[in-house]
């Protein structure tokens, strides 16, 4: 890391900023060998990263391809303009970029827990029906296993 007073080095923060960000971004490698990224929702648990999809499409390609993946979400906190050189404009935030291997789960029930999950995260009221079998069938997830993460902050 560039900046080492930077790190974050704190677990439980860490864990909370994963918890609770509600858009990540995903990059695989495609075919051609070009980086590639999409944001996604997605669920941090047990210390991996999970994230659904179609059974479709180009992640899907590249996971099955064996791509490594990188996963990077921010929390902005606040842009601190000036009047001055447009040097001196700095912004304060979070980020975290982790590397690691996708697999995809394909055990029934704990794809219905971490898709349960999911819908706990990102409607809490849980005003929502069972997962038909023929969705789950549908929908694939992903396993993001982290290998490296590296966790940044600027708080002024």
């Amino acid at each position: 890391m560039r900046r080492p007073e930077r790190e974050l080095k704190d677990q439980d923060t860490i864990d909370a900023i994963l918890s609770q960000a509600s858009v990540g971004r995903m990059a695989t490698v495609n075919r051609g060998g070009i980086p590639v990224i999409k944001p996604v929702n997605f669920i941090y648990w047990d210390r991996k990263i999970y994230i659904h999809s179609s059974m479709k499409g180009e992640k899907i390609e590249d996971i099955h391809r064996g791509s490594p993946v990188c996963f990077e979400i921010d929390e902005p906190i606040a842009y601190l303009g000036t009047r001055q050189s447009a040097c001196q404009v700095s912004y304060y935030y979070r980020s975290i970029i982790i590397k690691g291997e996708a697999t995809f789960v394909r055990e029934k029930d704990k794809k219905i827990e971490i898709l349960e999950r999911m819908m706990k995260k990102y409607q809490p009221e849980e005003d929502y029906g069972e997962i038909p079998l023929e969705i789950l069938e549908k929908t694939a997830v992903i396993e993001i296993r982290i290998n490296e993460i590296t966790a940044k902050e600027n708080l002024g």
